[in-house]
């Protein structure tokens, strides 16, 4: 447990175009440098999706070229070549594309087949390593579907295999509803580290039914070292009643220097970001070791 852990904040994109209230680019901006002054030097930015379908992310242009100078590695989401086109046009050196291990939530989500779904990124990644940027690829419903149940592994290590074949540096599997638990957890990073190697998985865990630290800690027991988390636990999902968001940074920090992990994160200063950021959205933050620290120092 002693090898480097490396957290991918992903509150600015995934945790704000789940929150009710819109924030706008300026207050976006002073979040991720707040973050990454912190010491989070991957953080999830924005993302080129439409308007209507998800208006928090409006901006996501103004956003990206708000951060010039600053320190770090930011990623956008990009749904098609539209949306990479206009990423690129912002200055996108890091883009994510997304498909669903299952194939209700595909539908659901984005209105078409996960096949489907996986001709429409194919041109972007060709794109994307033509024009030397990098692309993560993100694989939701890992664990659980709203509309089919269970998802097996077996359909989860198909659509990572596909994205890992097709060029992405890293997999991130999503439990998109928050419903593992360490063992299921446990199960499918085995299953699909037979096709893509362990190092190149992350862990996108949802807190829904408070089991996220524990799948993360299983998850490291097999060897994964790169987690996706979210400032304050910020986000949610829509086809997920009572999900509370993206397990919190600041637990999975806590957790992780714990277990003698050294993150590089300052607490003192990721917990005054994510104050700030509640201030914003008008709610207060859903990780346990935030509400700790902030009712010590009241």
């Amino acid at each position: 447990m002693s090898d480097q852990v490396h957290i991918v904040e992903v509150g600015p994109r995934d945790g704000l175009q789940n929150e009710k209230t819109a924030v706008d680019a300026g207050a976006r901006i002073a979040f991720i440098k707040a973050l990454v002054a912190a010491g989070l030097h991957t953080v999830e930015v924005g993302a080129f999706v439409s308007p209507k379908a998800i208006p928090q992310m409006v901006n996501s242009d103004q956003v990206l070229g708000g951060l010039g100078g600053v320190g770090g590695e930011f990623h956008v989401l990009v749904p098609n070549e539209k949306g990479y086109d206009a990423a690129i046009a912002a200055g996108a050196k890091v883009v994510a594309v997304f498909a669903s291990a299952s194939e209700g939530f595909s539908r659901a989500n984005i209105n078409c087949s996960v096949a489907e779904s996986i001709e429409r990124f194919k041109p972007v990644i060709a794109r994307a390593r033509a024009d030397a940027v990098k692309v993560r690829g993100y694989v939701s419903c890992v664990l659980g579907c709203p509309f089919d149940g269970e998802v097996k592994p077996q359909a989860v290590v198909d659509v990572a295999q596909v994205l890992w074949d097709l060029g992405c540096y890293e997999i991130s599997l999503g439990d998109t509803i928050g419903v593992g638990t360490p063992l299921k957890a446990r199960r499918l990073l085995r299953a699909v580290a037979g096709s893509v190697p362990m190092a190149r998985l992350a862990m996108h865990f949802h807190d829904t039914y408070g089991q996220a630290l524990a799948n993360l800690y299983a998850g490291m027991e097999e060897g994964a070292r790169v987690i996706d988390s979210a400032a304050g636990g910020l986000g949610g999902c829509p086809y997920a009643p009572g999900a509370t968001g993206n397990v919190a940074t600041e637990d999975v920090v806590y957790m992780l220097e714990g277990e003698g992990v050294a993150t590089g994160v300052e607490m003192s200063k990721l917990v005054a970001a994510t104050n700030e950021m509640g201030k914003l959205i008008g709610r207060a933050p859903v990780s346990r070791v935030a509400a700790a620290i902030n009712a010590k120092r009241s």
